[in-house]
């Protein structure tokens, strides 16, 4: 059976002879668009095809557009029309042959640029996109969409600086235009011109009040610049107005959890369990804020709930097992941490947990024999044998832990946790030379591991040795973890043992901030204030320290030479 609208080809050609032998006449000698048809039998065709689109034949229209293009080849309407239907069949390269044989015939034919721009935007191909707006753009400057999609492409292949210049252009053509604004913040988003977007952002909502995505980059540019006041004001303000809004809500929450606003952000994760938004995410949530904040019952029953809804939350069992242990309940938390099967992603995070509790209530042979067991069962597992030569270590055992390590190297050879662990503990057997080198393996494995910058670094410092290869190492580390307590008093340590007191108290400072319990940093900052004769400072810090350790015989002596030094009684 033959399809209708084919048929229509031999009806045509049969009852219009004429246009079938006869030239069309050209109007102007331009090529053919949709406003200067000349050709009837053509003309037909194309609105038959268009009834065939609308209809969803679209064999059946191109087959027709094939038929009028025989008859009108200057007729550049129809192969912008055959690109259509070719989009419509989701045939991205055979629309876009078509968009450029509509171009060679006219490459001043706005709707062919254009169109064929977005072809290659959703193929991917950016920058021949970008092109084909760019020539659209030539032809018909006013088109506001135009400037959008070319300033898209500029930004999906980088040319961020291009996407900008475009942008400007477009508000300059059309200052009214919300969208251009919007991209315009984006575009300087990305370039990490932080400082720049919000005036932009500002503006596109000042024009288009209702532009929510607009106010939520605008607080996202906030927060990036660290403007946390306004960001967590500008997230208030769109929850007001828009209350079940997950999306700036978890952008309200994370701000206000990262800057220790616990409190706050409970309330707000509360006010979401109310009204069931976010699902089991907002308990997992809750759960974890209390446990943070030491609410360790509350904690434990917001975890059980979510359990008997998913009983193979794995990761929640694991958090359980946190809080009985932050309690002190070490019975309930090794039965806990025991319910997480091997076949889960945390099960040797639980090992460890339950080897070390053994430990802490006393059990120190049952913890070796439960990990020696484990290994026996899992011997391609490197965690337990890490957590075995870690019980070795607490006991001072150092030549067991080792004999462990040394045992597996062959296994894991090229594992940096492993050799950090032999470092530690040829350091703590007093092998100074052969921790160093162990780390230095490590630091050729990771070179960016903080952990092992740190130290080396400090090992260095406490040696006495390789001071400036140390202070090199352990400035990375900063910054590398630039809020790190431990890595910070390295650092002024390092600064100490050099001589350079004023270097050593600014960063030593900066640790107790951070860490202000550490009856070590407490001791090296009260040492670097010795060495700068502030006596005062020096001997209330040694105070504090034995405040910690009454059996600190280092914090007791120090107060001994200064009161003798001062003629303090």
């Amino acid at each position: 059976m033959i399809p209708t609208r084919i048929l229509a080809i031999l009806v045509v050609s049969a009852i219009l002879p004429a246009c079938a032998t006869t030239k069309p006449v050209p109007i102007a000698n331009t090529p053919r668009n949709h406003a200067y048809i000349a050709d009837s039998r053509a003309m037909y065709l194309f609105s038959q095809a268009r009834i065939s689109t609308i209809e969803g034949d679209y064999e059946g229209a191109l087959a027709l557009l094939r038929a009028a293009a025989e008859s009108d080849p200057q007729g550049v309407y129809i192969h912008t029309s055959m690109a259509g239907v070719y989009l419509k069949m989701n045939n991205l390269p055979a629309a876009l042959e078509e968009c450029e044989n509509a171009i060679g015939i006219d490459p001043k034919n706005f709707q062919a640029h254009q169109l064929a721009g977005n072809i290659l935007a959703a193929m991917k191909r950016d920058k021949e996109a970008a092109e084909q707006f760019k020539q659209a753009i030539e032809i018909n400057d006013k088109k506001e969409e135009l400037y959008l999609h070319l300033a898209v492409s500029y930004v999906k292949s980088f040319e961020y600086e291009e996407a900008v210049n475009i942008l400007k252009k477009l508000i300059a053509v059309a200052p009214d235009n919300a969208f251009g604004y919007y991209y315009l913040g984006k575009a300087y988003d990305q370039m990490k011109l932080h400082r720049e977007s919000p005036q932009y952002y500002r503006k596109a909502i000042e024009l288009k009040p209702d532009f929510d995505q607009a106010r939520i980059d605008l607080a996202v540019s906030l927060e990036s610049q660290g403007l946390t006041g306004e960001a967590i004001a500008a997230y208030r303000e769109l929850l007001e107005e828009n209350p079940k809004n997950s999306s700036i809500s978890q952008h309200l929450i994370q701000l206000l959890i990262q800057q220790r606003r616990l409190e706050d952000a409970l309330t707000l994760l509360k006010k979401f369990d109310e009204n069931n938004l976010m699902g089991l995410e907002t308990k997992r949530k809750i759960g974890l804020i209390n446990l943070e904040l030491e609410r360790y019952d509350e904690a434990i029953s917001i975890f059980e709930t979510i359990l008997k809804q998913e009983p193979e939350a794995h990761q929640i069992r694991y958090y359980i097992g946190n809080a009985y242990e932050e309690k002190g309940n070490r019975d309930q938390a090794i039965a806990e941490y025991s319910k997480i099967p091997p076949t889960a992603f945390n099960y040797f995070e639980a090992v460890g947990h339950i080897a070390f509790l053994y430990r802490d209530k006393g059990d120190v042979e049952f913890a070796i024999s439960y990990l020696k067991e484990i290994i026996s069962r899992r011997p391609e597992r490197l965690e337990p044998y890490l957590f075995l030569s870690g019980i070795y270590e607490s006991q001072n055992r150092f030549k067991d832990g080792l004999a462990i390590l040394t045992g597996i190297e062959a296994k894991f050879p090229d594992d940096p946790a492993l050799q950090f662990r032999l470092g530690v503990l040829f350091d703590k057997q007093g092998e100074k030379h052969e921790s160093i080198a162990r780390m230095k393996r490590v630091l050729a494995l990771t070179p960016d591991d903080p952990q092992a910058l740190n130290y080396l670094g400090y090992t260095y410092a406490e040696m006495g040795e390789s001071l400036e290869e140390g202070l090199q190492l352990l400035k990375k580390a900063n910054s590398i973890r630039p809020d790190d307590g431990f890595i910070m008093d390295s650092l002024g340590w390092i600064y100490f043992k050099l001589k350079k007191y004023d270097d050593a108290i600014i960063y030593l400072e900066k640790a107790y901030e951070i860490v202000d319990d550490d009856a070590t940093i407490m001791s090296h900052l009260a040492d670097a204030y010795a060495a700068k004769r502030d006596y005062k400072h020096a001997l209330e810090l040694f105070r504090r320290v034995l405040k910690l350790d009454s059996e600190n015989h280092y914090a007791a002596e120090k107060i001994r030479k200064i009161k003798m030094e001062t003629g303090e009684k």
